[in-house]
């Protein structure tokens, strides 16, 4: 059994909890460079929220960025190079894998 299922629910959650606030904090850090180096980002965090069945889509995004996602993309985010674009693309297919 993986030991990440053996971790209890209150120590996962704390855990999740720190890495959204980190985020949340590191605006500088754009969705598009998370999912080029990572293969997920606030996005994919909202969106795996939604799935649980804990939230809509909506809320679930507000929860992850800390205000409305459209106030988020209106102050923190930059228009993605062509290399960034490029880098998640590569990044998205080893998801797939």
């Amino acid at each position: 059994m993986d030991q990440l299922d053996q971790l209890p629910d209150a120590v996962a959650a704390a855990a999740f909890r720190r890495l959204v606030r980190l985020l949340r904090h590191r605006t500088d850090a754009q969705n598009v460079d998370l999912m080029g180096l990572s293969g997920f980002c606030r996005n994919c965090l909202s969106d795996w929220i939604e799935e649980a069945g804990g939230l809509d889509k909506a809320a679930a995004r507000e929860t992850v960025y800390g205000m409305p996602q459209a106030e988020w993309k209106a102050r923190y985010q930059a228009e993605a190079t062509p290399e960034q674009l490029a880098r998640m693309a590569e990044s998205m297919a080893k998801n797939l894998a």
